[in-house]
């Protein structure tokens, strides 16, 4: 009997050895090759629980009226956390949103959300697509008190924060903890620069040397974006969608946007707030040829007496081969960040 309880015991080890193995602790990494963060973590610091807790709720679709749509819904892995080949994304009853889905990713490093910029705390982004009648069309006070009734969420929380009290300050910094952790930083790109073994073609070099002089201005740094608002001289759609005007209010940011980052752009298509460009392809032909003149137009895209950026047919090819190194298939594929 002693025998069979000390191979009982050993297996035992050895099996919660592994499963450890399977699920390491979550750690937020600052990639090598990026800034600091601009989150600060001080004040909600990541843990295994917190983490996935956020994921069970990012994945839940509890956070909508009719249990029909969750974040994952809009923001899917594959893709990005964009939702691939749709311009706008379907809501609750299928009723669409005002703007294309953004990605889900390196949001540590930013200080403003949305196309717009009309949240400026990580902490509070829920709340907008919760509460908006054309995407989960829910109450914060709702949720939470589904959240309180479920047979599984006051254990998690419990076990994340201490205290099985569903609380808003909780749920938000949950769901925060997640989407913290979806960082992409292992593309081709990222492991050449950081002389991690990856080479890049010669095409891919003379792409990456265009791209610095024609398109890093506005997509600048390892985060491919300086996370400003331009008017990037796209024909007006929805002429009441005024976008970062309807922020600040102010006259000289109508039709202004956010600059998206670059990364994984060639899985998160289409492209422009309002979904427009199907392609890359699309996308450069409108500064080759497409950029309409406005009183916002962004200064760097009416230079030298022409509108827009002049790009060669080459140089067309070399951009997109380069933009194609920064797709991050490990980011796409991390089980961690999955639904269950």
């Amino acid at each position: 009997m002693k025998k069979l309880l000390c191979i009982f015991l050993i297996f035992s080890v050895i099996a919660c050895a592994e499963n450890s193995e399977l699920q390491p602790e979550i750690r937020f990494v600052v990639p090598q090759n990026f800034p600091a963060p601009q989150y600060n973590l001080a004040k909600n610091p990541i843990t295994t629980a917190g983490f996935e807790l956020g994921r069970a709720l990012f994945y839940d679709g509890i956070l909508s009226r009719d249990g029909s749509i969750s974040c994952g819904s809009c923001h899917q892995q594959s893709s990005a956390f964009t939702q691939h080949g749709h311009d706008l994304s379907h809501g609750i009853d299928d009723k669409l949103t005002k703007r294309n889905a953004l990605p889900i990713q390196n949001l540590a490093w930013e200080k403003e959300f949305f196309w717009d910029g009309g949240v400026f705390d990580l902490d509070l982004f829920a709340i907008s697509p919760i509460e908006a009648h054309n995407e989960m069309d829910e109450t914060l006070p709702n949720v939470l008190e589904k959240l309180r009734k479920s047979n599984k969420y006051p254990q998690l929380f419990e076990k994340a924060f201490g205290s099985k009290e569903i609380t808003t300050a909780n749920f938000l910094k949950a769901l925060s903890q997640f989407q913290l952790m979806c960082i992409s930083a292992n593309s081709r790109y990222d492991k050449y620069i950081r002389k991690e073994g990856e080479m890049l073609t010669n095409e891919e070099l003379q792409g990456l040397a265009i791209f610095k002089q024609k398109c890093a201005t506005c997509h600048s740094g390892e985060l491919f974006t300086d996370m400003s608002f331009r008017n990037n001289g796209l024909q007006i759609g929805n002429p009441e969608d005024k976008g970062r005007a309807l922020i600040t209010l102010n006259e000289n940011d109508n039709f202004k946007f956010k600059v998206p980052s670059l990364r994984n752009v060639v899985m998160s298509a289409p492209y422009m707030h309002d979904g427009r460009l199907r392609n890359l392809e699309g996308v450069i032909e409108h500064y080759q040829n497409g950029v309409k003149d406005s009183p916002t137009l962004d200064n760097i895209l009416k230079q030298d007496g022409r509108l827009g950026i002049a790009i060669s047919p080459d140089e067309k090819v070399k951009l997109i081969a380069f933009l194609k190194t920064l797709t991050d298939e490990q980011f796409l594929k991390d089980r961690k960040l999955s639904e269950f």
